[in-house]
């Protein structure tokens, strides 16, 4: 079964309800099995519009990663983020 990342670009507008966010999202994501592989951190913007925070966050399942984003942890997390931030989030499936 291939893993699955959830791939997000993210620009932060309010850091203290986006920090209650990453808070409550660590914790859905140590639920579901998911590593961070990159938070933030340098990068260089080749094609498109970027933004200055980019994540990716491997799981062990595309199902998996479905499942965290619906779960009530997750969701009681985004509801943090809504206004504190722009954010685009992809799940892709990894190949074995």
């Amino acid at each position: 079964m291939p893993k699955a990342y959830w791939i997000a670009h993210v620009t932060v507008t309010d850091p203290e309800p986006y920090a209650i966010y990453a808070e409550g999202a660590s914790q859905a994501f140590r639920k579901f099995g998911a590593r961070v592989l990159a938070r933030g951190g340098a990068f260089e913007q080749f094609e498109g519009e970027g933004h200055p925070r980019n994540v990716v966050i491997e799981f062990p399942s595309m199902q998996a990663a479905r499942d965290c984003y619906r779960s009530d942890i997750y969701q009681a997390a985004r509801a943090n983020r809504t206004d504190a931030g722009i954010a685009e989030i992809v799940i892709v499936e990894g190949v074995e």
